[in-house]
């Protein structure tokens, strides 16, 4: 697990290993007036050093433990029709597996026809809590269309979006576990739901939202599906690619499949360090992207202070975790209620 660590921590460490080089060469040749200026650099240096090496150091640890039990999720959306509640469907398929198309090159569209139900894809994150299989994700992953501008119209058309499939994919595992929603929360953007995990054993990842877990300026580690299947695919080579993709003829789910069999699918890893800490938020500059919503956030001490919602687009600084005890509230109300 040691490998999904980025890249970023080992380029600090290079860059103040050379640092530290370079000011102990001047120093070495500097006139007795620069050597004094100098004296104290080297020490600056060497002990920001051992604070990125033991940063790095906790990460890898929290990594090899807890990435397994960070999963993939996919979300399959179907439209039905509100009156009667049956499916929207393309009318026919062509010869080529394409939809017909009206005069104007619109698919057209039927609760009558012959042709496969429309259905949208959504992908997200979400990590294991119980081992019961219970995983704590963003409200926005599993009903992508709350809050959504995409989905906002639908409701005027007499159409409702419907979740038709969820699915988890854990690193380490060939096999697809289907998800279902237990609850979710009435004050903040997360959701409890539940995998059928069978024998599936992966590590418990432990909730902190105490009013010391998140300290400003601390280091956070985030882990999460960012950038959906393109990140995924980019860990195999273009040869493996292209045979997935053909082989599941663009379609997301056959693509997951096959790339579960070979034991592509595992979390990105970001670390940073915690730039604000709100009532309704935390906000930290690990950097990710769409899909990794419902990730993880970690402290230095392993335990989750926050799940991953938000992106500032076009700024990497400011990415939003929704704070742990917000977490913690949804599964004290799940178990009583």
């Amino acid at each position: 697990m040691q490998a999904y660590a980025a890249s970023s921590a080992d380029a600090q460490k290079r860059q103040l290993q050379k640092q530290s080089e370079d000011l102990r060469a001047q120093m070495a040749q500097a006139s007795s007036d620069q050597a004094g200026a100098l004296r104290g650099k080297p020490a600056q240096t060497e002990q920001r050093l051992r604070q990125v090496k033991s940063e790095s150091a906790r990460a890898e640890r929290i990594i090899r433990t807890y990435a397994p039990s960070v999963c993939l999720v996919h979300v399959a959306i179907a439209l039905h029709d509100e009156a009667s509640g049956r499916p929207l469907r393309y009318f026919r398929l062509t010869s080529d597996g394409e939809p017909v198309r009206d005069a104007k090159g619109n698919p057209m569209i039927t609760l009558e026809g012959t042709g496969p139900e429309i259905r949208a894809e959504a992908l997200g994150t979400a990590f294991l809590v119980g081992q019961d299989g219970r995983l704590l994700t963003n409200h926005h992953v599993v009903e992508p269309w709350w809050q959504s501008e995409e989905f906002g119209d639908l409701k005027g058309q007499g159409v409702r979006p419907v979740i038709v499939e969820m699915t988890a994919y854990f690193p380490g595992s060939s096999n697809p576990y289907p998800v279902t929603t237990v609850r979710i929360s009435s004050e903040a953007d997360v959701a409890l739901v539940r995998a059928s995990l069978g024998g599936l054993k992966r590590e418990v990842l432990r909730l902190d939202g105490s009013k010391g877990a998140a300290v400003n300026g601390e280091p956070v580690v985030l882990m999460g599906y960012a950038t959906d299947l393109a990140a995924v695919l980019a860990r195999a080579d273009d040869s493996t690619v292209r045979t997935i993709v053909t082989s599941s003829n663009g379609d997301p789910e056959k693509i997951l499949e096959r790339l579960a069999q070979k034991d592509l699918i595992r979390p990105l890893i970001a670390q940073g360090h915690l730039g604000d800490i709100l009532p309704g938020k935390i906000v930290y500059d690990a950097q990710t992207t769409s899909g990794g919503s419902g990730g993880p956030v970690f402290n230095h001490e392993g335990k989750v202070i926050g799940i991953n919602y938000a992106v500032l687009e076009g700024f990497g600084g400011s990415n939003f975790g929704i704070p742990a005890q917000f977490a913690e509230r949804l599964l004290k109300a799940a178990r009583w209620g």
